[in-house]
């Protein structure tokens, strides 16, 4: 079963970026789009980016428009997250993961920490 793991966040103070990356242990065959998601203390999952994972058509919470980009790797089944100008609303925990639809897969991986601090 194809799993993600996520990899890049850290530490950064507002307006820094960081550049977070999902790596999917096997084949996304049969997964229509590839999704971050993000989960601050005390509040809901919720879903961040998504791109195609044929022809790349990608979309974004308003929150993050023009700021954040999701991006296809070179490397197989890689997908990346920079996060430009970043505020401490961004502070969550960010989550790669496959989804069928909308629909993601119901398991989740171990997520990055992003801390967005003075």
């Amino acid at each position: 079963q194809v799993q993600p793991v996520e990899s890049g966040g850290g530490l950064v103070q507002p307006g820094g970026s960081l550049r977070l990356s999902c790596a999917a242990s096997g084949s996304l065959l049969g997964f229509h789009k590839i999704g971050w998601y993000r989960q601050a203390p005390g509040k809901q999952r919720e879903l961040v980016a998504t791109i195609h994972t044929i022809g790349g058509v990608t979309n974004y919470v308003e929150s993050v428009k023009g700021r954040f980009t999701i991006s296809k790797g070179n490397a197989k089944n890689t997908v990346y997250l920079q996060m430009n100008d970043l505020k401490s609303e961004d502070t969550a925990i960010y989550y790669c993961n496959f989804l069928i639809g909308s629909v993601p897969r119901p398991s989740w991986g171990q997520g990055t920490q992003v801390t967005v601090s003075s």
